[in-house]
């Protein structure tokens, strides 16, 4: 029966939790990398924890993302961690270029996942998709109007998604995060109540989960996993 998951984007501080927790539940996991030193970091912290293969890949190229769905055996779940983030400026202060990358980094890539992932999800059984939206498509603040209809758009393209193929067997999810506690984010904003926070291993279990049979009676949610934020 397939089981194996791709986790695009599976090396940053979320990623990397959510392939550790997948791999922890037995399910061998495919993840997507761009950056070198993050697949070697990876490699070595999740060594022996299960099967596990990291793939370069452009998750903007059709092709690139075609060949690394194609490469995943027993392809039964698909996570895709991939997105941007910019803020600061008021509407009137962006440049449409701004506006536009945080479209595409945010949009294409699911896209492009979802239209070579699809077919093949379609033919596994308990089938799941899982994206990344954000609290702030439901809750926008000022200074990131790319950013917030990306997040929007995600959420919708997700329900899409479930509206064409929940009825062929693939359960898509959306989830909701704030700000993730990840040391990175620690750095850009010191002052701020971390304990509000949530750690990228809470995400990686509501991630698991949905892409378990436990989700079963489940698709088309937007599921928040921002904690107190």
């Amino acid at each position: 029966m397939p089981d194996a998951v791709l986790v695009a984007g599976g090396t940053g501080a979320l990623g990397g939790a959510v392939v550790a927790e997948l791999l922890a539940a037995g399910r061998p996991v495919t993840a997507t990398y761009r950056d070198e030193a993050e697949r070697n970091r990876t490699q070595e912290e999740l060594d022996g924890l299960g099967r596990l293969d990291l793939v370069a890949a452009d998750l903007m190229d059709p092709a690139s993302t075609e060949a690394a769905v194609t490469g995943v055996e027993g392809l039964a779940a698909v996570v895709n961690l991939v997105g941007g983030f910019a803020a600061g400026r008021l509407v009137h202060e962006t440049e449409p270029e701004e506006f536009e990358r945080m479209l595409a980094l945010n949009l294409r890539p699911g896209f492009l996942l979802a239209r070579a992932a699809m077919p093949r999800l379609t033919e596994a059984v308990g089938a799941a998709w899982v994206g990344v939206s954000a609290r702030p498509a439901l809750r926008p603040f000022p200074g990131a109007a790319g950013y917030v209809t990306a997040k929007a758009a995600v959420l919708a393209f997700t329900q899409a998604l479930d509206a064409e193929y929940a009825p062929l067997g693939v359960r898509c999810n959306a989830i909701l995060p704030s700000v993730i506690d990840t040391a990175a984010n620690r750095r850009a904003q010191p002052d701020a109540d971390h304990s509000r926070w949530v750690a990228p291993e809470q995400i990686a279990k509501v991630i698991r989960f949905l892409v378990s049979e436990d989700s079963a009676p489940t698709s088309g949610a937007a599921v928040p996993v921002y904690g107190r934020a």
